[in-house]
């Protein structure tokens, strides 16, 4: 025996928990200092990881212990049995075969009769694998208890978003903190007046308003010392807030992943994967305020370098090259002058042309045809929407009506293929055709069926796209509805009823300036065009 530390290591964690009081931390310590003790073990120090995977090896007393280990304090390490070192069986094996003996520590794992001062240890490759195999099969349980109650709607994060809190009586049910729900609404009101997320996090910043982390520190919710300022709003925060889908009512489930039970760190799904179930508890944000923010979103940008907000972000763009038109104005000059511009042209003059429109003029001009649609549904709502169903129902019933017929077609020659195959196999087997030819033949098959169904989930999607425009078109007319003439407009007006501007080149073939400017409403469901001239923009 030496002078060195004897270290009594004991670990829980929760699965192991489920096992009952054998396994308690309690009965390791008193087990484990017993042997030590009839065994002439001393100088005893006892390491405990309580609540700790065996997967894991970042646990905190077991990297105490690792540590004084590497400084030469440690002597024997003796645990309960193997799984209580690890249930990785190839990290486990690396401590056991390579590690401790590099620092000359003895390891006995008691229960399992392993001890590293003898030879005979055969078996303990055996127990390391079985106790890796246990970690699996909890892991792949407990994976399916929570993919059931992710199916089922209940959220799975174990805290609900900022602007939410657990109901007192059912903690899957979410209710609405009125306090920083009022938060949350105003991000989404910014967003939609034109703010970027840089913009009004420094805004928040400004105002000392206290970060999602810090408020539920402060309500006492949990407990996280992990940020730089209570106030410090950041922009990715904003950002991310504006995208959940929580804030309209409805749960997400599936977000991150693991890529195995032994990686610990979790994995952001892409959207495609998440399950969203709707309306499952108060909403914050209605369902158009979140629709039109997402749509925003997409059209994502540098912030301005002067103060004022563009109040055409995201829905302006060149007629010629498609891409967004900036806004552009110097410091010293009035408001009144401040003009889009092509953002291709200002990066290369050769890829468009130098055509721009004063932000005035184009104010001007969305009032006259905005108020000009008001006035065609206030005069007659009914007719206003056979008028844009007729439009859009002529086209989009031939286009349907063909793309059903291109579907029934195809499901057809799919099924010929199936029996056609099932023919070819026959004839393998019995003979009548070679091996040779009927790879041939049934790849090319595959490869027509596989062609086939695809071109039946493309078409089924432009279906379901098509039969959507009608319930477009009632929701734009209710959108239309809340308002009678317009006097001014505003930037959550614009991105309500604007899907898209397009600007042309200006035209001076008539002797001054004249300008088409194409706006698309929202949904597409229609659109209108006009011409500015020299005269209008210098109003």
């Amino acid at each position: 025996m030496t002078d060195k530390i004897t270290a009594l290591y004991c670990r829980l964690s929760n699965d192991d928990d489920l096992q009952g009081e054998s396994n308690s931390i309690t009965n390791q310590k008193a087990m484990l200092t017993d042997y030590a003790k009839r065994n002439g073990f001393r100088n005893i120090e006892i390491y405990v990881d309580d609540g700790w995977s065996g997967t894991n090896f970042d646990r905190p007393d077991f990297k105490r212990m690792i540590s004084d280990m590497e400084k030469g304090k440690i002597g024997t390490i003796i645990t309960k049995d193997l799984s209580r070192l690890g249930r990785d069986y190839l990290t486990t094996g690396q401590y056991i075969e390579m590690i401790f003996p590099d620092y000359d520590v003895r390891y006995i794992a008691v229960n399992d009769n392993v001890d590293t001062q003898n030879s005979e240890n055969e078996m303990m490759i055996f127990r390391n694998v079985f106790n890796d195999f246990y970690a699996r099969d909890c892991s792949k349980k407990v994976k399916a208890v929570f993919k059931a109650k992710g199916l089922s709607g209940k959220p799975l994060s174990p805290k609900p978003p900022y602007g939410y809190k657990k109901s007192e009586t059912d903690k899957n049910l979410w209710e609405i903190d009125e306090e920083s729900a009022a938060v949350v609404k105003r991000i989404f009101k910014m967003c939609i007046e034109g703010y970027g997320p840089s913009k009004i996090a420094r805004i928040l910043t400004d105002e000392r308003v206290l970060i999602p982390s810090a408020y539920a520190e402060e309500k006492g919710i949990f407990k996280r010392n992990a940020y730089r300022s209570p106030t410090f709003w950041n922009g990715t925060t904003v950002a991310k807030m504006l995208e959940k889908p929580e804030y309209a009512g409805h749960t997400a489930n599936f977000k991150t992943y693991r890529k195995s039970y032994k990686h610990k760190k979790r994995m952001e799904a892409p959207k495609e994967d998440w399950l969203i179930v709707e309306n499952t508890h108060p909403a914050i944000i209605s369902q158009h305020d979140f629709d039109l923010v997402q749509e925003l979103r997409k059209h994502k940008k540098r912030p301005q370098k002067c103060k004022t907000v563009n109040i055409f972000s995201g829905i302006v763009y060149c007629a010629d090259c498609g891409k967004p038109m900036h806004l552009t104005r110097k410091g010293s000059l009035p408001e009144k002058s401040e003009y889009l511009k092509c953002g291709t042209y200002s990066k290369d003059s050769r890829e468009c042309s130098a055509h721009y429109i004063r932000t005035c003029a184009l104010k001007e001009l969305l009032l006259n045809e905005i108020n000009k649609l008001l006035g065609y549904v206030h005069n007659d709502r009914k007719k206003f929407i056979d008028m844009l169903a007729k439009q859009t129902n002529e086209v989009h019933n031939n286009e349907i009506k063909a793309a059903k017929k291109t579907i029934a077609k195809s499901e057809k020659r799919i099924a010929e293929l199936d029996k056609l195959f099932s023919k070819l196999y026959e004839d393998n087997v019995s003979g009548k055709v070679s091996d040779e030819r009927f790879e041939k033949l049934s790849a090319g098959y595959e490869a027509e069926q596989k062609q086939l169904k695809s071109t039946i989930a493309e078409l089924t999607s432009f279906i379901e796209a098509k039969e959507q425009k009608s319930n477009d078109i009632n929701r734009f007319v209710e959108i239309v509805s809340k308002y009678e003439h317009l006097t001014d407009i505003t930037p959550e007006q614009i991105h309500e009823l604007i899907e898209r501007i397009e600007i042309h080149a200006p035209d001076k073939s008539s002797g001054h300036r004249q300008q088409k400017v194409d706006i698309y409403f929202r949904f597409r469901v229609s659109a209108a065009s006009a011409v500015l001239d020299k005269h209008t923009q210098n109003k």
